[in-house]
């Protein structure tokens, strides 16, 4: 089975992201409550709020908006990074309950570009297809169960297999991940998905966008706490290229 590539659904979110965070951080120096100031607060004021809570570092409000996103064509690789992000709530395909026959994997841009590479990651990926299903066989030929059998025979499959996740994260997390995942020293796959998170996240909230950006950028810290191993892409004024901040297919 060829690559899978990477899909990103907005399933569900906070039906006005902005505009929650905006009444709920107003109504910490107010009378009224969120709930009375909820559709009185004018778009500019909603704006203003929103990035003097977020350039003077008050984000406990951005915690209130939500959201849910579908992610498809990752490998098992990169959802294990993902998950370490724990302010966050995570389903995952299983492996033990969703047979792997013939499974999807994912093969690094490097890897692509060269053909003799490619053909020999391709070869292993069959190679270690056909020992999964033979295996699974075996097994349940000895008496395992379907789910036993899949559950030790999973054991097999490589870091390359294609994974799906549901991931719900609140904003404040959402934009500290960012943070660290579009960094140019974050590992390709994962600066690729929360490119693609971050332009799901701009058609309902650009506000919060903005801010999902590497954290050198004047946005967030305007430097590079990396030291020795800084890039210094702000220091030189370099405008990134796309392929470093998203990767490559």
């Amino acid at each position: 089975m060829p690559e899978q590539r990477l899909k990103v659904t907005l399933l569900e979110h906070t039906p006005d992201p902005e505009g929650l965070v905006a009444v709920a951080a107003r109504s910490c120096y107010a009378h009224a409550s969120a709930a009375e100031l909820k559709g009185k607060l004018k778009p500019e004021q909603r704006e203003k709020l929103l990035k003097l809570l977020l350039n003077g570092g008050h984000h406990s409000p951005v915690e209130h908006a939500s959201f849910t996103f579908v992610i498809e064509g990752i490998s098992r690789s990169c959802s294990h990074q993902l998950v370490r992000h724990r302010l966050a709530s995570y389903s995952q395909q299983s492996q033990r309950y969703v047979g792997a026959n013939n499974f999807g994997y994912i093969i690094p841009p490097s890897i692509i570009r060269n053909q003799e590479l490619k053909e020999l990651f391709i070869k292993e990926m069959e190679k270690i297809s056909q020992s999964y299903q033979f295996m699974v066989e075996k097994l349940k030929e000895i008496g395992r169960s379907a789910e036993q059998a899949q559950e030790d025979a999973r054991f097999l499959l490589p870091n390359a297999a294609e994974t799906k996740i549901t991931m719900t994260m609140n904003a404040r997390e959402l934009i500290q991940a960012a943070n660290l995942r579009l960094c140019l020293r974050a590992q390709w796959e994962i600066r690729k998905l929360f490119s693609t998170l971050k332009k799901e996240v701009s058609k309902v909230s650009p506000t919060f966008a903005s801010y999902m950006v590497p954290k050198c950028d004047p946005h967030i810290l305007g430097y590079c706490p990396e030291g020795k191993l800084a890039c210094h892409w702000v220091e030189r004024g370099l405008v990134r290229l796309k392929e470093d901040v998203v990767g490559t297919t």
